[in-house]
């Protein structure tokens, strides 16, 4: 056999095996190594790199190397599931940097970071101050992560007191051109109304690159040089209006769902504030 075909031959059995070996060793080899898979991943290359090239009787042994190195890697994968003890051996521990608004200077000592870059790490997080942070923390795989202090958390729904129903995964039921018979079973819904969805667009089948129904059922379509339906542009007045509408009528419905005279008498003494306040705002804007 001549040279050049037997190092593709083998080159090619090496690719193949290497790609069984990455699936066999999973996901988490590609996305985040620890110190060890890092370690495994360099032997590897070299014993495919030695497997293809080198053209000794006795190449067929780099298989042999492979197949304890592979051997090795998936026990010490299975043993960091199943013990604690060796996870933190193999993988580390996460470190903490910032404890109640405090940094440790020895935690950033121990792991070999200046000053510099912890600010840098924390202006990735979008934080710009030190004093924001209650508690920060360096992961096993070298990514910080930052809680900031209570009052300097973003406002959600949970701390107003509003309860939010669950926001169920959009389904794309078209693409290029074609429904997706699976997704829009899926979502419960059929060819007819998609196309009478459509209708109320002015598009046909073949004009839509990518069409979404989310959890309300309603079509949003992406043309590929549009999307629609287009938001309605309102003016900040409106949007000021609308909001107010909606404080408004969230007291009202809490003042008639309160499980008390108590609750109900503050209820509508908010009320009554607020709409006084709306008055007094209104009658200075005209």
């Amino acid at each position: 056999m001549p040279e050049w075909l037997e190092v593709a031959i083998r080159t090619l059995a090496a690719v193949t095996i290497l790609f069984i070996i990455t699936k066999i060793l999973g996901k988490r080899q590609i996305s985040e190594l620890s110190l060890f898979e890092y370690i495994t991943g360099i032997t590897l290359g070299n014993l495919i790199g030695y497997i293809s090239l080198d053209t000794d009787t006795t190449w067929y042994l780099g298989f042999i190397a492979l197949f304890v190195w592979v051997s090795v890697s998936t026990g010490a994968e299975y043993l960091t599931m199943k013990s604690k003890k060796f996870r933190d051996v193999v993988d580390g521990k996460s470190t903490i940097l910032i404890e109640n608004g405090t940094v440790n200077e020895k935690a950033l000592k121990k792991e070999r970071l200046t000053i510099d870059e912890f600010l840098e790490q924390l202006r990735k997080k979008d934080v710009f101050r030190v004093a924001d942070v209650e508690f920060a923390v360096m992961e096993q795989s070298g990514d910080i992560s930052v809680m900031l202090k209570k009052e300097y958390q973003p406002l959600t729904p949970d701390l107003l007191g509003y309860h939010i129903s669950t926001e169920k995964e959009p389904s794309t039921i078209i693409m290029d051109g074609h429904i997706l018979p699976d997704s829009l079973k899926a979502a419960g819904l059929n060819e007819e109304w998609v196309k009478k969805e459509l209708r109320k667009l002015n598009l046909t089948l073949d004009q839509v690159s990518i069409g979404q129904v989310d959890s309300k059922r309603e079509l949003s379509v992406q043309t590929g040089t549009d999307s629609l339906p287009k938001p309605a542009n309102s003016s900040p007045k409106d949007q000021i209006t609308e909001l107010v509408k909606k404080l408004q009528d969230d007291l009202i419905m809490r003042k008639q769902l309160a499980s008390n005279d108590k609750d109900r008498i503050k209820y509508q003494e908010a009320l009554d504030q607020f709409q006084t306040a709306m008055h007094a705002y209104q009658k200075q804007q005209s």
